[in-house]
């Protein structure tokens, strides 16, 4: 049985309006990939560590390299570049694995 696997990203967002250019392609990639939006944007606290994003994602894949494929996909990479243009604001993606049943 293959473990499911999550996004986990966090960002700010300095440029709203190019931003808003990724985040409206983002979802119909990720469903293609069989992904599933969990957290975006809602409320949130952080406990420990800096505070320095104001922004929280939490996507779930059935499986890790699902997760992986959907990242590396061109539709992704090319909806990613409007958020990496200078300027836009910072974000960190990372892929983990959960946990087996």
């Amino acid at each position: 049985m293959t473990n499911k696997a999550y996004w986990i990203a966090r960002g700010r967002i300095d440029d709203p309006v190019e931003y808003k250019k990724y985040a409206d392609e983002v979802p119909a990639i990720i469903a293609a990939h069989g992904g599933k939006i969990q957290a975006r944007g809602g409320r949130f606290q952080v406990m420990e560590g800096p505070a320095h994003f104001s922004r929280f994602v939490v996507i779930e894949f059935p499986s890790f390299d699902q997760a992986v494929a959907a990242f590396e996909s061109p539709a992704y990479q090319s909806a990613a570049a409007y958020r990496r243009k200078q300027g836009v604001g910072e974000v960190e993606i990372a892929i983990v694995e959960a946990v087996g049943d």
